[in-house]
């Protein structure tokens, strides 16, 4: 990569980049190493402003002792969504740029940005107009995003900045750059969008009167994308203050990625394409968007209809309602899936509703669910799904695809030529950041079985459209930890099992979610339950809010007294330590709030000292 010169005006830019060249060589590992951070020291209502604000301080006061870069409260609950790497780059640009900190926002893809911006328009009814001097992105496809997403807008290659002129309605300006740092923000320019190779995007929000953007650029990246990773944004710190960057394995990619296709086939028993996304959610972005198209392409004019269980992983349950939002002829419909619902009865109703009405069915769902941990019958699953329906005209109904998030279980072949799902359409995704990569990277993969082999293309044409493949490093991360993976899921469900056992004997009136032994036997082996504490009062509202302290109460005392393994954290399938969250609070975030669950999630890894967890435990159900 060609280094980057950045031209510095002032004392102020010097002093402030002294001082980010010093926090570089200060920083905590886990800002560069973790998919997940403490949660002990995050608010949500306050992401990203406490962590500046207090980074701030530590600038003014010129410190940036390891020891205190440590204490500062969590930027982002998942670094997904941001880190206090892309935190402070984006201070530091916007402070070179004369713009506030939430005005400039760092996306791992080039092409992105534009669409969140695209989005808003979209949904506002308001013009955009793209511009640019040289080369747009190389996945940026403006006949897919015009016929396909839906978005409006006209594109103008421009010789010099002083050409725009005013334009009713957006101005989004698209630079590919060599340096990082100040930009020419014209007052014609509403968006300027900084693209990187290898790293990924940056954009700033120019003039108060888009400052409306900033939740809904925010929000794209947090479920249709990711931030620039810490890598990278590391990376771009040092260019900025004119150091070397890192060696992210961009020159490795073509060996690294055959080692991962090849440990993903032989885990999954494919012959499948693997495509491999920056998250599970970019992946899943990719799987919906592509199906939409793939249906657009072969039934013309007929509804397509998202199938979604309501109190699944929030990002999944948003991100297929903000699909549906943009384009026309999408619809969700809710899949009761778990607690005092059977999947295979939802299935079955729901299916013969879209029949009736002759429109397109995707199902999502997750095996085992999430948080109850329930695995259907498989063959009634399985009888359901291929069954054959009838439009209200008597006519063959569309058959379903059945996309399976199964995170849960990496290991379970679903898909193999003799799998229970093999008569099925079925495409499979896991989320890279639990077990494949053990907690170190977000990057995420899908499959199929030979029946759904042709969606792949689609699929695989909307994750580059969107530049949410997998980065170079990530890419290696997967390669170094998949081997050990279904190892590791062992190791994990026979801690998770013990400590379950232990449960049932010290508090038996506590209400546990897990798989069967017979399900383990199966294959299903889990490394995470629910805990439903038992509780107390006189009404509803009372027993409730007594359950919800003692949730609280229960990973308060585990965290204090282990703080080395014991974290608050919605991820799980980590290489070591135990991991505590509450769905309500955590992962289902944007859920409707009776689909909520307020219960505690528990998740072990091989690695732990459980007898020391068992012991913190009995010590809880003594206080109660």
């Amino acid at each position: 990569m060609e280094q980057p010169q950045l031209k510095v005006n002032t004392m102020k830019d010097s002093k402030l980049l002294n001082y980010l060249k010093d926090v570089l060589h200060q920083i905590p590992a886990d800002w560069l190493n973790l998919t997940t951070h403490r949660l002990d020291i995050y608010e949500e209502r306050l992401a990203k402003t406490q962590f500046l604000e207090q980074f701030e301080s530590l600038f003014n006061e010129r410190t940036t002792a390891t020891s205190a870069l440590s204490e500062l409260p969590t930027a982002f609950d998942y670094i997904r969504l941001g880190h206090p790497l892309s935190s402070v780059l984006e201070w530091g640009i916007a402070h070179l740029n004369n713009l506030q900190a939430e005005q400039v926002i760092t996306f791992s893809s080039q092409t992105i940005p534009v669409m969140a911006v695209l989005r808003k328009n979209l949904l506002d009814k308001k013009n955009t107009q793209i511009l640019h001097t040289g080369k747009l992105p190389e996945a940026f496809d403006t006949d897919i995003l015009h016929n396909v997403y839906g978005y409006n807008f006209d594109v103008k290659r421009i010789d010099k900045l002083e050409d725009i002129v005013d334009f009713d309605g957006s101005t989004v300006f698209i630079s590919k750059e060599q340096s990082i740092g100040t930009v020419e923000l014209v007052p014609n320019i509403d968006f300027y969008i900084s693209v990187y190779d290898h790293l990924g995007s940056i954009l700033l929000i120019n003039g108060e009167q888009n400052n409306d953007y900033i939740s809904a650029i925010q929000h794209v990246r947090r479920r249709e994308t990711i931030a620039m990773t810490p890598a990278n944004c590391f990376s771009a710190l040092k260019l900025l203050v004119g150091e070397e960057p890192l060696d992210n394995k961009v020159s490795e990619l073509d060996k690294n990625r055959a080692d991962v296709v090849n440990s993903i086939q032989k885990i999954t028993a494919t012959n499948s394409k693997a495509l491999l996304g920056s998250s599970g959610l970019s992946v899943q972005y990719a799987i919906m968007i592509g199906l939409v198209d793939h249906a657009l392409e072969n039934h013309q004019g007929k509804a397509v209809k998202i199938i979604v269980p309501p109190n699944c992983y929030g990002g999944t349950n948003d991100q297929a309602r903000r699909v549906a939002a943009c384009i026309d002829n999408v619809d969700v419909m809710d899949l009761p899936v778990d607690g005092d619902h059977n999947m295979v009865q939802s299935i079955d109703m729901i299916l013969d509703e879209v029949a009736k009405q002759d429109a397109v069915p995707y199902i999502i769902a997750e095996i085992p669910t999430n948080p109850r941990v329930e695995v259907p019958d498989l063959e009634k699953l399985r009888d359901v799904l291929s069954q054959e329906r009838k439009t209200a005209n008597e006519d063959t109904a569309i058959d379903p695809v059945f996309i399976l998030d199964q995170t849960f279980c990496p290991n379970v072949q679903f898909l193999s030529q003799d799998g229970i799902l093999s008569s099925i359409r079925t495409i499979s995704y896991v989320s890279g950041s639990k077990f494949p990569s053990g907690g170190k990277c977000t990057a995420g993969y899908c499959v199929s079985n030979e029946k759904a082999a042709s969606l792949l293309a689609k699929i695989d044409l909307h994750l580059r459209l969107c530049d949410n493949e997998a980065t170079p490093l990530q890419v290696a991360i997967l390669a170094e930890q998949l081997p050990s993976m279904n190892e590791r899921i062992i190791e994990a469900y026979k801690n998770t099992r013990e400590f379950v056992i232990f449960i049932k004997e010290t508090l038996p009136t506590a209400k546990i979610n897990f798989v069967s032994e017979e399900l383990a036997k199966e294959g299903f082996t889990p490394s995470v339950f629910s805990l439903d504490l038992p509780t107390k009062g006189d009404t509803e509202e009372e027993r409730e809010t007594y359950k919800r302290a003692l949730n609280s109460k229960l990973i308060n005392l585990m965290i204090n007294k282990i703080p080395n393994e014991s974290k608050y954290c919605v991820s799980y399938g980590q290489l070591k330590g135990c991991y505590w969250t509450i769905p309500a609070t955590s992962t289902q975030g944007t859920t409707k709030e009776g689909d909520k669950d307020y219960i505690v999630r528990v998740s072990l890894s091989a690695n732990m000292d459980l007898d020391l967890h068992k012991k913190v435990f009995k010590e809880f159900v003594d206080q109660i």
